[in-house]
């Protein structure tokens, strides 16, 4: 006779404790508690290591509400950016998810709609913001002084209370110009116009015409989406006139425009030049790999400085500054 086990008595399977990590890992409760926070404790790679796989293995979670109860802290990093689905947006969704699930933290993305109001009720670990307007500061300011640790992305706002990642893309796309403009005098610039935030890096290639580095001012503006890059580069490209090198205001914008480039049957570097801007993760591995400027390992560093500051480590009110640098790629190689 088979013997069958009745459902109603099973017990669920055990949900994995922090005390069982800790005797996996071979370490102490306090120990996986402060790796898993990301606490700032002087604890060696190799033991944080230890917890992580030993947290991943018994599949443990932070119990939050506990946690929150414990310590005030609700393990929530909520992140406030202009738009989602660009190169330079994934990486930084990417690289904050990763390091802070690393840390025990939860990463909650917010595309759109008040961050403030969001930040007042979630009340999150840190608050992250790409890009707020000047006009923001006195409430930056006024949750700072409340208790909100906050990390805001900003040219041009000065960290009160709050810490600011300065990243500045001017110097970057003078030294793109600067690597483009020795190859060809023959350069179109792919934009978002004037009356934008950007105009630091259309300044770059003005100034280049204005040196006589550029032969003739050629000036591409779209809306801000990647099909729109695709159509007004493959327009550009199609003219009889076409330039021999587009830079381009961002890294997806760039690789549309080597899309729109391919689809003509042009081949990149051979038959026109093509760099960005914002050294990206996609720039890298796109095929031809991507010229282009920014900060090195900005994602990894960036998301790093955001748990460190959601745990307390750090003093806020603090500047960050990530400096720009040219990475010359396959995409503006001369041809042999």
């Amino acid at each position: 006779m088979i013997g069958v086990t009745d459902p109603a008595t099973q017990k669920p399977p055990q949900r994995a404790t922090i005390r069982m990590v800790a005797e996996r890992a071979g370490v102490s409760t306090a120990t996986v508690s402060y790796v898993l926070r990301g606490a700032n404790v002087p604890i060696s790679e190799a033991t944080a290591a230890r917890v992580r796989r030993a947290a991943e293995t018994l599949g443990y979670r932070a119990n939050s509400a506990a946690q929150a109860m414990r310590t005030g802290s609700n393990g929530l990093l909520l992140l406030s950016l202009q738009v989602i689905g660009d190169p330079w947006a994934l990486a930084v969704q990417e690289s904050i998810s990763r390091v802070a699930s690393a840390n025990g933290l939860t990463a909650l993305i917010q595309a759109d709609g008040d961050w403030y109001e969001t930040a007042r009720r979630v009340q999150p670990d840190l608050l992250y913001i790409d890009n707020p307007e000047d006009d923001d500061a006195p409430r930056l300011t006024e949750m700072a002084r409340a208790g909100q640790r906050i990390v805001a992305m900003s040219d041009t706002l000065e960290p009160r209370g709050f810490d600011v990642v300065r990243s500045l893309a001017g110097p970057g796309a003078a030294l793109v110009m600067e690597h483009v403009t020795t190859l060809t005098g023959d350069v179109a610039y792919l934009g978002r116009g004037e009356a934008t935030r950007q105009g630091d890096r259309r300044r770059a290639y003005l100034d280049a015409v204005d040196a006589g580095r550029v032969s003739a001012r050629r000036l591409l503006d779209y809306d801000g989406s990647r099909t729109d890059a695709f159509r007004t580069a493959q327009r550009c490209l199609t003219r009889p006139d076409r330039p021999r090198a587009i830079v381009c205001n961002t890294d997806y914008a760039a690789l549309a425009a080597i899309q729109a480039a391919q689809s003509l049957g042009l081949r990149v570097p051979q038959d026109v030049y093509v760099a960005g801007l914002g050294n990206t993760p996609a720039g890298a591995s796109s095929s031809p790999s991507l010229t282009t400027a920014g900060p090195r390992d900005f994602f990894e560093a960036q998301a790093k400085l955001l748990v460190r500051a959601a745990t307390g480590a750090g003093t806020p009110g603090t500047m960050h500054d990530f400096t720009w640098q040219l990475f010359v790629r396959e995409s503006t190689r001369p041809t042999r």
